[in-house]
């Protein structure tokens, strides 16, 4: 989850010197379990020289800390600096799907922008799945349940199965049925 390095990280200053070390020793410290040094030297490194990998590791620790709307306003502004980083978008989803006032609309929102952005991954897919099953769009949910499985989440079997029987289920529901009358 957390990363320390942006994809053009080059300490030119040393201003930039230290906001990265500040976030090398941030993923250090989250390695180690101590969240809160983490989020201290993350925060130092935004406040030293803002970018996406630093507010991106930021969120992380406030994620982890539960400090929801923190962690929304962090992956919020990384996507502003790197609207293409999947992660940040899907960490955001996880984030409005955990918060006390849920919104799964925005959580559907951001995992679609993720699967655009990372086709081919497996937890995305399976992610996006999920909430669209919750929202009750099942064909689609189907689709990126099996999207998922094709691309190695073997758990996803068991959606597969459940989705499929859900959809046979509301389809024959919804199918006349043949009425006979005896006499």
């Amino acid at each position: 989850w957390a990363s320390s390095k942006t994809p053009h990280s080059t300490a030119s200053d040393p201003a930039e010197e230290e906001a990265l070390l500040c976030l090398e020793q941030g993923t250090q410290k989250l390695e180690e379990g101590d969240v809160e040094g983490a989020k201290r030297l993350y925060q130092r490194s935004v406040d030293i020289k803002r970018n996406a990998s630093s507010l991106f590791n930021l969120g992380v620790t406030h994620y982890h800390l539960k400090e929801f709307d923190e962690a929304i306003h962090s992956w919020k502004l990384a996507i502003e600096f790197q609207p293409s980083s999947a992660d940040a978008h899907t960490n955001l989803a996880s984030a409005y799907l955990n918060h006390t006032e849920s919104r799964p609309d925005l959580a559907l929102q951001h995992l679609q922008i993720a699967a655009k952005l990372a086709p081919e991954d497996p937890e995305i897919a399976f992610n996006l799945a999920s909430v669209l099953e919750a929202f009750g769009r099942l064909p689609e949910a189907l689709d990126y349940y099996k999207r998922s499985k094709r691309f190695g989440i073997e758990r996803a079997d068991v959606q597969i199965e459940a989705v499929s029987l859900q959809i046979a289920i509301l389809s024959a529901s919804s199918s006349p049925h043949d009425v006979y009358v005896f006499s």
